[in-house]
């Protein structure tokens, strides 16, 4: 009998926190560990995440930073153990890729590289605008050519990563429909929803003046879902912290769920992933048309894409006007979540991934 084949997932947030890795690896573990031996190892632990993202000091940050740094390099005397190096987005938050040069060229380790954003862009919260200065977005290139296989969210993506590596395959952010089951909320008013995180918030400001001209013909909420308030200057305007326990019935109590994206280099890069929980909960969705949206969404069949204010304004105004209209679309985008973009739908593609790169 074959001895299982030790694998080490190198992520940057802490477990269950992070939305892409959460939604990238860490639903497939139940599956992996069927076959293998898996650990995962994170760069910043829940405590050093939460002060990341509070308004403590630079010098408190930078503290839990240089933490971060000694774990990661306490990790390398561990590294012999395993049989294949599974690398989310970077192994560690700044700087140049050291860890992952080390992985390869002195251990000699397969390594299996994902992502789901444009991450060769610069990006950064507004919270912590000086880690600007640390970043290395120029080092995911490298990542790439040194990995055995490069695991991609969309063909955006992988027109990148093909450049410098010909081993890539593209399996979209997948959603766990027992986790993701659509309930009937009981409340007063409609609610039109949005959720993300504060790195994405900004892009709630491309339907403000959307959702200030329907107020003035309609009565609804619209409700925020994140871990930072934006506090929005319009009448409709609610807000709810996530929180992992009750994601779930927070999302069910939107009515119809909203994804604008800016049509830019960084957005272009996107997964789709606040439209992909939307649908798997039943919720109509509408989406801008930037990226992998266009392939999620056929429009009025599956959900709406809307471009620019007009086409916003007109079909919220059919989604809110008509209850049949939103149950038909919710449905159809349920179907969609089930049959593509499901963890059913791509666990055997995800799985053949490592056994490709142990066969080699």
């Amino acid at each position: 009998m074959c001895k299982k084949k030790d694998i080490l997932f190198i992520s940057p947030y802490p477990h269950g926190i992070g939305p892409s890795q959460r939604f990238r690896f860490e639903q497939y573990l139940d599956f992996l560990y069927e076959d293998y031996y898996c650990t995962q190892k994170t760069f910043w632990n829940k405590k050093s995440w939460d002060i990341l993202f509070s308004n403590k000091s630079f010098l408190i940050k930078f503290y839990y930073l240089i933490i971060a740094f000694a774990k990661r390099k306490l990790l390398l005397f561990t590294i012999h153990k395993y049989d294949i190096i599974f690398i989310h987005r970077e192994i560690a938050h700044v700087g140049p890729p050291i860890f992952e040069l080390i992985i390869k060229f002195v251990f000699r380790k397969k390594i299996i590289y994902d992502f789901d954003d444009a991450i060769w862009f610069l990006n950064y919260s507004n919270k912590n605008k000086i880690s600007r200065f640390f970043k290395s977005p120029w080092k995911v290139k490298h990542i790439c050519k040194w990995a055995d296989a490069v695991i991609v969210g969309n063909h955006y993506l992988s027109d990148y990563a093909n450049k410098y590596n010909k081993n890539v395959f593209v399996i979209p952010t997948t959603i766990n429909t027992n986790y993701h089951k659509p309930k009937t909320i009981e409340k007063n008013k409609l609610t039109i929803g949005w959720t993300g995180t504060l790195t994405t918030l900004k892009q709630i400001n491309l339907i403000l003046s959307v959702l200030k001209q329907l107020e003035n013909k309609y009565y609804f909420d619209f409700l925020v879902i994140s871990n930072e308030d934006p506090k929005l200057d319009i009448k409709s305007y609610k807000y709810k912290k996530w929180c992992k326990k009750t994601e779930i019935n927070d999302l069910n109590i939107i009515d119809i769920g909203l994804m604008p994206l800016y049509n830019n280099e960084w957005e272009k890069g996107k997964c789709g992933f606040k439209g992909l929980q939307y649908m798997a909960l039943e919720i109509p969705t509408i989406m801008s048309p930037v990226g992998v949206n266009t392939d999620i969404i056929q429009d009025n069949e599956n959900g709406f894409l809307a471009s620019n204010d007009s086409e916003w304004i007109e079909k919220l105004s059919l989604l809110i006007e008509s209850k049949k209209l939103r149950e038909r679309l919710g449905r159809a985008g349920r179907i969609t979540i089930t049959k593509k973009y499901s963890i059913e739908a791509n666990k055997q593609k995800y799985l053949d991934v490592f056994r490709s790169v142990l066969s080699h």
